[in-house]
């Protein structure tokens, strides 16, 4: 699945750590949408579709042609499904934990990805990854500050305060890993651009219907709120568009472990933003979870 390793030029880490920082401010700008009356399925049906459609205009102009064999056409539909519940978790878990939380439990996901290889492909997991399991872990319990020691209310009160975000973090890593797992062995074959612009159609489709089902879309109800429901969409439409157009003139690998240091950036935009704050035990654990992440990606396989 992953090219060998190579030296990234300037430009290439660079355009990396930018993606990076657009999809930790597109959390941050989610969050300040949803304290404005948007709910997460308006939000990732505005988010997908706009991000689809650019990649469709992208697809057009490049004159790319596009077929599907029969395990493509059942397999696609299921990536994007995964992904689309995957997007209303991850939103839904940024919507109730400060943001650098709620990105740092979703990190977990190449645990999640190593355990659904060995459940549904029998693939047994790296060692690497076996050794990385509990390091991450570990972070993550001091992230979360699972006792409640940091934040003084032990650990029934702080579960009872993070227990439904940190629910939703999980299960958008378990739901990502899943669609990661499938993508190598079902549709690595497809062109990038292509298999993102299925994904998010299918995934805007999803929220569409889940917006009907409550009752209609939920809208910004101040001005900063439309704000934000803007920026996620550009944000996150921009990084995407940049990972699928830019990344591959460069030799680049689309998933570079460098772009998990997206929470770090969150953790500073939300501060700086929305004046959320952690503990300085809660800043280790989470540097532990993305140093970790990160060497699992840029080792050499």
């Amino acid at each position: 699945m992953t090219a060998p390793s190579r030296a990234l030029s300037g430009t290439a880490f660079a355009t990396l750590l930018l993606i990076a920082l657009m999809m930790g401010a597109n959390h941050v700008a989610a969050r300040i949408a949803f304290n404005s009356g948007v709910d997460v399925a308006t939000a990732v049906v505005f988010r997908s579709v706009v991000t689809a459609a650019v990649i469709v205009a992208i697809l057009l102009t490049q004159g790319v042609r596009v077929s599907f064999t029969p395990r493509h056409r059942r397999m696609l539909p299921v990536i994007g499904l995964l992904i689309g519940v995957q997007s209303l978790c991850l939103y839904s878990a940024v919507a109730r934990l400060p943001v650098a939380l709620a990105l740092l439990a979703f990190n977990t996901y190449p645990i999640c990805t190593a355990l659904w290889s060995l459940m549904v492909y029998r693939q047994k997991p790296e060692r690497a990854m076996v050794v990385a399991m509990p390091v991450i872990l570990l972070g993550l319990a001091l992230a979360l500050d699972v006792l409640g020691a940091a934040s003084g209310l032990g650990a029934s009160g702080q579960w009872a305060r993070i227990g439904a975000g940190v629910g939703f973090a999980l299960a958008a890593a378990a739901t990502f890993g899943l669609a990661l797992v499938i993508t190598q062995h079902e549709a690595s074959d497809v062109d990038g651009r292509v298999r993102t612009a299925t994904t998010m159609a299918t995934a805007g489709v999803m929220a569409l219907i889940t917006v009907g089902l409550q009752g209609g879309f939920h809208l910004p109800q101040v001005p900063a709120g439309w704000v934000g429901l803007a920026a996620l969409t550009f944000l996150y439409g921009t990084a995407f568009t940049i990972m699928f157009t830019v990344l591959p003139k460069l030799g680049v690998v689309g998933n570079s472990a460098i772009m998990n240091v997206e929470p770090v950036f969150a953790l500073v935009l939300a501060w700086l933003i929305l004046g959320q704050a952690i503990a300085p035990v809660q800043v280790a654990g989470a540097l532990l979870v993305v140093g970790a992440v990160m060497v699992l990606g840029l080792r050499k396989r």
